[in-house]
Order: structure tokens, then C-alpha cells, then sequence
């Protein structure tokens, strides 16, 4: 068993976290990250009221007794959700782990730590995970420019941005982008993190409530086949790489505005290609480590094979190097 700071803080068993998703971090995957030992988060947004949110919490609560959080991510937005709301119903559940990304969580975060839950915050630069630290926050995850999702705008990878944020961050920190297996595990250890933060991995899982042709696409797709959209507009994105994406590239490359991708991009209507298991339907987001990616097990075999292939990795591999 490998202990950590972020195990022992967040109550859970193995150094493993199933990051929030959109549209994925439901109950059904949630509770099997949970009682597989890891910490599973559910994503607050992909609930359509706050409502629903309490529900998919109780409903996770019938499937695990083991320890699971919520992510909240904030993000500017001309017609926000109340997000107000959704703290509110996260707190009124009795949720004690709570993942934040985006814009400004402050008011957010200070609510979140007098009703005394324990957050993480998703960051993508040393700058942002000092800031998140200042916050007040207990864990920070740094995401490197491998991430599936929003890598920030520095295009640091994680094997130079984790030691960097190792060296001054205080706080345990997961590592997140890139990560799929028992070498990985090992590795974010050995730059300074308390364990790994995993999204695309957890995607290609029986438990994940996606169509089991996108699974299969994420199988078959190597650690080249994602592509980079909104870089002209400052907020960039990694997903796989398909027509749909490849089409708007283009356009953004010609000087277009966004106006021009709209619709292209939409969430629904990645959402609904994910449900009926069409790739090319629209975007949908995906890491490289869809490169390391060969088969679809259930969440419990995923994990017991990352940490009992990293325990090896430590015992076998590294203790027979130092002479």
C-alpha cells in the first residue's frame, strides 16, 4: 500500500483521484472510484439544477460508503449558473472533499472550508498553485500541457511544471495530465506529488456512462491523435482529434472569430456524439495519454493494476538500481 499526505488527508486508500468530468462524473463512475479506494469526484454542472445535484449525490451514497467528493469549476460566462446554488446544495449534502477549477473561487472556497470541507483546486501554472495555496485551500492538482480539458496558455508539460510546482508549493499536490498507469503513479511520486489525478484513463472503463464506441476510439487513438482549439482566443483546449475538430481549427487558423466554430463546438453537441457513440458527431475532450491507453477494465481492476504495477516498480525495479 503506498500512503501519502493526500491519502491520509482525504481518507481514502490509494493516491489516486478521478478528476471531475463533464457529462462523465456521474454517479455510476463516481461510486466505483470509490469503492475501488480511490477519490471520485462527481461534477456538479453536469446536473442540470442544484436540485439534481443533491440527488446524484444520494444516489452515489447508495452505490459506495466509501469517501467521494464533488468538483465545482467556475468559469466566465455572460449567463452563469448560479453557482451560489450549487455550493449551497454541496454543502446541505454533507459532501467533505471538493475539487475547484477556474475563475476566481475564492467566495467559493471560503464557504467550502467554514462548513468544513477539505478542497482541492485544479491548477495549470506554479503561479496558480501558489495563488490556490494563499487561498486557503488543502490540496492542490497541477495539470501539465498533456491534460485533456484546458491546459492553460504556458504549454509547460508535467514532467518540468510538477517538480516546479513541487519545489515551492507547501500543500499536497496531485499530479494531473498524462496519467494512466503504475509507471505514471510512480513517476508523479518521484517528482514530488502525493499522487495522480486521472481523467481519460477513467473514461476508458466499464463504469464510465459514455457509449462504448467512444471507449473504443480512445483505444484504438495513439498520444498524437488530439488536436488544440481556441489558442487565437486565449483558451485553449485539448480534444480528441476528429473532423469536426480538425474543421475548426482551420477556421480559427483563417483569423476567424469564435462566432465563426460556434457551431462546431457547442457542448451538446460533443454531449450527445458521447451518448450515441459517434466520434465525429462534435468535440470531445481527451488527454494524450489516450496514447498509453489498450484496454477498457472495470474501474476496480484499473486501479489495484496501477498501484500493485507501481508497488513492483518501487520494490523490484528501483531498489535493484541503487547499488
Amino acid at each position: 500500500m503506498i500512503k501519502t499526505r493526500f491519502t491520509e488527508l482525504f481518507g481514502v486508500k490509494h493516491p489516486i483521484a478521478q478528476g471531475g468530468m463533464q457529462w462523465v462524473g456521474t454517479a455510476e463512475l463516481v461510486a466505483a472510484v470509490a469503492n475501488a479506494g480511490a477519490l471520485g469526484f462527481l461534477t456538479a454542472l453536469t446536473q442540470p439544477t442544484p436540485e439534481a445535484l443533491m440527488k446524484e449525490i444520494e444516489r452515489t451514497r447508495d452505490m459506495t460508503d466509501m469517501p467521494f467528493g464533488v468538483n465545482l469549476t467556475i468559469l466566465p460566462s455572460i449567463n452563469p449558473p448560479p453557482y451560489d446554488e450549487y455550493r449551497r446544495a454541496i454543502i446541505e449534502s454533507g459532501i467533505k472533499a471538493v475539487e475547484t477549477a477556474g475563475y476566481k473561487p475564492q467566495e467559493h472556497v471560503d464557504d467550502f472550508k467554514a462548513n468544513g470541507i477539505k478542497v482541492i483546486h485544479k491548477c495549470t501554472a506554479v503561479r496558480h498553485a501558489l495563488s490556490a495555496e494563499r487561498m486557503g485551500v488543502d490540496a492542490v492538482s497541477i495539470d501539465g500541457f498533456e491534460c485533456a480539458g484546458h491546459p492553460g496558455e504556458d504549454d509547460v508539460p508535467g514532467l518540468v511544471l510538477i517538480p516546479a510546482a513541487a519545489d515551492q508549493v507547501k500543500i499536497p499536490m496531485l499530479a494531473s495530465g498524462g496519467f494512466g498507469d503504475g509507471r505514471g503513479l510512480v513517476a508523479a511520486l518521484a517528482l514530488g506529488a502525493e499522487g495522480i489525478n486521472m481523467g481519460t484513463r477513467f473514461c476508458a472503463t466499464r463504469e464510465a456512462p459514455i457509449h462504448d464506441n467512444i471507449k473504443q476510439a480512445i483505444v484504438a487513438n495513439d498520444e498524437r491523435a488530439t488536436e488544440l482549439l481556441f489558442r487565437s482566443y486565449r483558451n485553449t483546449a485539448r480534444v480528441a482529434k476528429n473532423s469536426i475538430a480538425v474543421e475548426a481549427v482551420r477556421i480559427e487558423r483563417e483569423g476567424n472569430p469564435f462566432e465563426a466554430i460556434a457551431h462546431l463546438v457547442k457542448g451538446t453537441r460533443g454531449r450527445e456524439g458521447l451518448e450515441i457513440g459517434d466520434p465525429e458527431h462534435g468535440i470531445w475532450t481527451v488527454g494524450m495519454v489516450q496514447g498509453l491507453i489498450n484496454d477498457i477494465p472495470s474501474v476496480d481492476d484499473l486501479v489495484t493494476r496501477i498501484v500493485n504495477d507501481a508497488e513492483d516498480i518501487i520494490r523490484a525495479r528501483l531498489n535493484h538500481m541503487v547499488a
